[in-house]
Parts: structure tokens; sequence; C-alpha cells
């Protein structure tokens, strides 16, 4: 039986939906937006009740520091985040979407959806909540390494 590459496929899957982002999309519409810039504002939307920092972002895409800190200096240049000091600590910046960025939420939203149902066509909720536990314990895994 030929052995079977979980992490490869896994890439492979991450590289078609990139590709689906980028050509099955309103991509012109939000040409400014990377990958990762739609999934930050994607989550900051989603937590716009919440005070939403730098490391939360680090935590929640598994992400460096440095990585974040480059990400969100560029999205800062581009006007789609500020980051505003708070009063408890003159460390912490809270990140707030822009009204430029949730005009382009509101674009990426439908594609997003779209991509979910496309990705998860022919599947039950009972096999949805299987991958999703199953696809936690890998990244459980690989950051307990």
């Amino acid at each position: 039986m030929e052995k079977i590459w979980i992490g490869s496929e896994l890439w492979s899957l991450h590289n078609l939906i990139r590709r689906y982002f980028d050509f099955a999309t309103h991509r012109s519409e939000i040409e400014s937006i990377t990958g990762n810039n739609g999934r930050i504002i994607h989550y900051l939307a989603e937590n716009a009740d919440k005070d939403i920092y730098q490391k939360n972002l680090e935590r929640q895409f598994s992400i460096t520091r440095s990585t974040t800190s480059k990400v969100l200096r560029l999205m800062e240049q581009k006007g789609l985040i500020t980051r505003q000091a708070v009063e408890h600590d003159a460390r912490l910046k809270k990140i707030t979407l822009t009204d430029k960025a949730w005009e382009m939420r509101k674009i990426m939203s439908g594609d997003k959806d779209k991509m979910e149902q496309t990705l998860t066509r022919g599947f039950s909720g009972e096999e949805i909540k299987t991958l999703y536990s199953y696809i936690q314990r890998m990244k459980d895994n690989i950051t307990n390494y």
C-alpha cells in the first residue's frame, strides 16, 4: 500500500484554497488584501466586541511575533487597521478595523461562505465536526512538538 502523506495533502489543499480566492472571487475589488490580511480582518470583525491585541493574533493564527508585527504594520499602512494605546498598559495596542476594512469584509464574507460550502459539499454535520477535531489535534501535535 502506498504511503499517505497527510502534510502534503494539507499543503496541496491550502494551495487550492488560495488559488480559489485568487481567481474565483471578487479579487479585483480587494486587490490590496493578502490571504493573511483577509483572515485577520475576519477575526477582528468576529471579535469586534472584545479588545484584541497582537498576542491574540499570534495565538489564533500560529504565527510568530515578528511576522505578526510586519503584517499589522502593512495593514496599518494600507488603512485597514488602527492600533490604539490602552490605559492600563502602555505596551499594549488594541487593534481595530477601519471603515475601509469593514467594507472589504462585506465583499470577502460572501466569498468565504461560498468556499466553505464548496469544501464541505457532501459532508454531514457530524463528518465536519470530526474533521475539525482531527485538524485541531494535528495543530496541537505540531505546536507541542
